[in-house]
Formats: C-alpha cells, sequence, structure tokens
C-alpha cells in the first residue's frame, strides 16, 4: 500500500472506529493527521545486527511503568552524513523500531514515534521512515505505550512520516 493511501485509511480508521485512540470529542473535531512530505531519502534497506539480540528487555512504558520486548539486534543506515543505529524488536514476521529524534518535541510527539522494518527476504528489511508514526498515548492519556529506549535517541532529525497531533 502506498504512503497516500495508508495515510487516508489511518485517517479513516481515527475518525469512525469503535477502538479509534481518539475520544469520541476528539473524533467530532477530527480533521486529519498531518504529516512530512513523502521522502525517499528516508527509506532504506537494511539488515540487521543480531549482537544483543535474543534478550527478553525492560522498555519503560508512558505511564511509568515497565514492560518486556524481545530485542531482534540493531539496524545501521546512513542519514544526513551521520551513521546511526537503532535497536529493533520482534514484531512478528516485522521489526518493531521505537525512536526519538531532533524533531521529537517540536515538530513531531516529543516522547518518540515508531516505525516497522518490513521484510524483503534474506534477513533485509525496508525501514520506511515515511511511515513513522506517534504511538496511541500522543492521543489521549488513557493509553500505554512502549517509550523509545534512550540508545533510540538520535540526533539527526528524521523529516518524515507523523507530525505532532494538535
Amino acid at each position: 500500500m502506498g504512503i497516500a493511501e495508508l495515510r487516508r485509511e489511518k485517517d479513516d480508521y481515527f475518525r469512525h472506529a469503535h477502538d479509534s485512540p481518539l475520544s469520541v470529542e476528539q473524533r467530532a473535531n477530527f480533521k486529519g493527521l498531518r504529516y512530512l512530505a513523502e521522502d525517499a531519502a528516508y527509506r532504506f534497506n537494511v539488515t540487521v545486527d543480531p549482537n544483543g539480540g535474543g534478550t527478553l528487555e525492560e522498555v519503560e512504558m508512558s505511564d511509568g511503568s515497565a514492560n518486556h520486548l524481545r530485542r531482534v539486534g540493531t539496524v545501521r543506515f546512513d542519514v544526513a552524513g551521520e551513521r546511526v543505529g537503532l535497536i529493533a524488536y520482534e514484531q512478528g514476521d516485522e521489526l518493531f523500531i521505537p525512536f526519538r529524534d531532533a524533531t521529537s518535541g517540536k515538530e513531531t510527539y516529543g516522547a518518540g514515534r515508531y516505525v516497522e522494518a518490513e521484510p524483503l527476504g534474506g534477513g533485509r528489511f525496508t525501514l520506511d521512515f515515511n511511515r513513522a508514526y506517534n504511538p496511541y498515548c500522543a492521543y489521549n492519556d488513557a493509553w500505554r505505550c512502549p517509550l523509545p529506549p534512550s540508545e533510540n535517541w538520535l540526533a539527526v532529525a528524521i523529516r518524515a512520516g507523523e507530525l505532532s497531533f494538535h
């Protein structure tokens, strides 16, 4: 599914679904989510460095509690002239990657965003930050969400994906 179609479907879900992360009041005034323009410079083919993989890691949640996620390893890529790495967690066939970057708390949700890396086969994944999205706790405090570990706080800006919810 293309980025534009994915974004339209997400707006429709947020507006109409009974399990939308938005409250009834928020849905009544919902005009759609905001995004940075799609940019191929934020789409990467990556492999996983399995060092540290397989461990069950404690992850801080938005409500101050903790949960456990299984670490797969680290994905590395070059962005804005810098080599960076992000810890990836197990999520079915995909990789779940919570992250913060230089846009967090300015243009994007302060606690960070999420992105999934989709399998290409042969141990390779597509990591497309145009698909980066806010956790449900960005819209409504009733939700409990994993926060990005400090290792996933990037100094560079990832100028792709979903913007802050207003």
